[in-house]
């Protein structure tokens, strides 16, 4: 991999160009790992009072009706963003989509159990339960892979 790095004060912003032949996981990592340096942290509020809440310690993140919560340990936060934004600006190799309701922290994830109807019951460390919705099961299994052979 080719490493080029333009110091210049005409220069109004930064801006990062990746160039590859094809997408892989090396790449994704880098790109993981820009959009991991946007959010350092989540507010989320309980009642009057507002939390700094690291991503890495939110168990997943669902839609309610009054708005989308992020789980931790300490309780459920409302936060102020919407699905698809955390979405955008979490990295895809922490967090996942498990329905259109949901997105999960892989690393908070204990087991799955498969049901009869083609959808998965995914089981949180903290006990939780949540569902991936047919539409999202490949993308999970293909998630899970990735993770199997960067450890490998």
């Amino acid at each position: 991999m080719k490493v080029f790095l333009n110091i210049d004060s005409a220069n109004k912003g930064t801006t990062v160009s990746i160039e590859c032949e094809e997408m892989n996981q090396s790449i994704q990592e880098v790109l993981d790992f820009l959009k991991g340096q946007e959010l350092d942290f989540i507010v989320g509020k309980d009642g009057e009072m507002q939390h700094i809440l690291k991503p890495a310690d939110i168990h997943y993140f669902h839609a309610t009706s009054s708005g989308v919560a992020a789980v931790t340990a300490n309780g459920s936060f409302l936060v102020k963003e919407k699905l698809y934004e955390l979405e955008a600006v979490l990295p895809s190799s922490r967090f996942i989509r498990l329905s259109k309701s949901v997105i999960a922290n892989l690393h908070e994830l204990s087991r799955f159990e498969a049901s009869f109807n083609g959808t998965l019951a995914v089981y949180f460390k903290s006990g939780t339960k949540e569902y991936v919705s047919r539409t999202y099961v490949n993308g999970i299994k293909e998630a899970l892979k990735m993770k199997r052979r960067s450890k490998e």
